[in-house]
């Protein structure tokens, strides 16, 4: 079978190299297409095409830049069931919800790409005056970085490159971004679409391994790189960047704690805390990855938690009625697989799930009887499984979640507001949730602490974080 090709977009061009790789579906193992590898000089051309688009970018009124990004949101909504089929051909998401919770996945990423995009094309960066009296006036004007070199992950593809892209753009910034290798074709048709709205060379592609991401941020004319990946990763870019002084936003992942205070109703959040630890089969960086759980509730919300998780069908998500896909890649299959494993080993209660399905399908599993100190309580599974701690102590709880090194998001369950604000207070990380975890929303500032990275995505504060303050000082007359 001779597979189509998904071209890169440089300049509004597509453009193809002499070396491709296949885009397999994590669900069938078949081969979906075949994606470019960007040569050194292609990246090179990319970034070329978007400083010379920049200027004239930045230049437009914000309005009409605004209203262009508001156009890139109405193609993403236009072609939103085209979007969600990619993402979930090429990352495994089903398609759409099952049953009463109706939790859906590809469609869900697919609206989100829009719901991201029209927040910052809808927001203002008025002039701030920061000081006043009557010798001076201080303004604060927010002015674009230039070029952003943006390096997108596999587990939400294309919502996390409209993260970086929609700010970007309707703050004056042009944009070079490469899609995690394993779920490149989706990012690439999506950037084909919204290119129609978009001037030439204001956004554009390269696809590849590693090695083309490290051409990309090691490019001295990058003037911000937004990264979102592994810690491993992340501080690869870091080191470049640091040598060629490019500001970046980190967003490296975490290991959230959710926290059950005593007076909770298993039976109440049981399906919140099952779809805060298992969306996108725990393939998420806000995902709940570690449960704490009091001894006098544990067992019942571990029978509740695992009632959920027999009666979610698992299979194609391009099939109705899925409620669960595989695991994206075999990388991952292989590190979820190897953290379950040592934790059998090592004494923990597989309570369901635990055992590999056929190609990169894991069942849901849950594990109870395991330490602090054990490889899946420490290390972020990324995957559908959740280590189940029971605690005596709420103190002990709270010192344990705050034990590891990283701090993304974290979340408090209990009926008492106040009780449940006081414990999140106390947690380091940089989203708590109560009652909730990890809802993210496109107007609510988003980032870690620790080794989980730096900078802020998502509304004001976001669109920010993506412009470079510029103070004009005004001497006034005397009077």
């Amino acid at each position: 079978m001779n597979l189509q090709t998904y071209p890169n977009i440089v300049d509004n061009r597509p453009v193809t190299s002499e070396r491709s790789f296949e885009s397999k579906n994590p669900a069938t193992g078949e081969a979906i297409g075949l994606v470019p590898h960007s040569t050194k000089e292609q990246v090179a051309q990319a970034v070329s095409a978007a400083r010379k688009a920049q200027p004239a970018w930045a230049a437009r009124p914000e309005a009409e830049r605004g209203a262009l990004v508001m156009k890139v949101a109405d193609v993403l909504r236009d072609n939103a069931e085209l979007l969600a089929g990619w993402v979930t051909r090429e990352q495994g998401k089903p398609l759409g919800g099952v049953g009463p919770t109706d939790v859906p996945g590809a469609r869900l990423e697919a609206l989100g790409c829009e719901a991201w995009t029209r927040v910052p094309a809808s927001l203002e960066m008025p002039v701030e005056v920061v000081f006043e009296d009557e010798t001076r006036r201080d303004e604060m004007h927010r002015k674009p970085f230039g070029v952003i070199a943006a390096i997108a992950p596999w587990n939400w593809p294309l919502l996390i490159a409209m993260f970086q892209i929609a700010a970007p753009l309707r703050a004056g910034n042009t944009v070079v971004i490469k899609p995690s290798e394993y779920a490149s074709i989706g990012t690439l048709e999506m950037v084909r679409l919204i290119n129609e709205v978009l001037p030439p060379g204001v956004l554009n592609t390269v696809t590849g391994t590693g090695e083309v991401g490290g051409w990309l941020v090691e490019n001295t004319d990058i003037d911000k790189i937004m990264f979102t990946g592994s810690e491993t990763t992340g501080a690869k870019v870091a080191a470049v960047a640091a040598r060629n002084l490019t500001p970046t936003t980190m967003e490296l992942g975490g290991n959230d704690a959710a926290i059950v205070l005593a007076d909770a109703d298993p039976d109440a959040i049981a399906m919140d805390l099952f779809w805060g630890a298992f969306i996108n089969m725990g393939q998420s960086c806000t995902a709940a990855k570690r449960l704490y759980v009091p001894d006098a509730l544990h067992d019942a919300l571990v029978a509740k938690l695992k009632a959920i998780a027999e009666m979610m069908p698992m299979g194609d998500g391009a099939q109705p009625g899925i409620a669960m896909g595989p695991i994206q890649n075999r990388m991952q299959f292989d590190k979820v697989r190897k953290l379950v494993d040592e934790a059998r080993a090592g004494g923990a209660t597989i309570v369901c799930g635990g055992e590999p399905g056929a190609g990169n399908f894991y069942p849901i599993t849950l594990v109870t009887d395991i330490a602090e100190g054990a490889s899946l309580v420490d290390q972020e599974q990324f995957g559908p499984v959740l280590p189940v701690i029971r605690y005596h102590d709420l103190e002990d709880a709270i010192a344990q979640a705050n034990r590891v090194e990283v701090g993304l998001s974290a979340s408090v369950w209990s009926p008492d507001i106040e009780k449940a604000r006081a414990v999140a207070s106390r947690l380091e990380a940089g989203s708590v949730y109560i009652n909730h975890h990890g809802v993210i929303h496109p107007m609510v500032p988003f980032g870690g602490v620790k080794k989980s990275g730096w900078g802020v995505q998502f509304g004001a504060e976001g669109l920010k974080a993506v412009t470079q303050p510029q103070i004009i000082s005004l001497k006034k007359k005397a009077q």
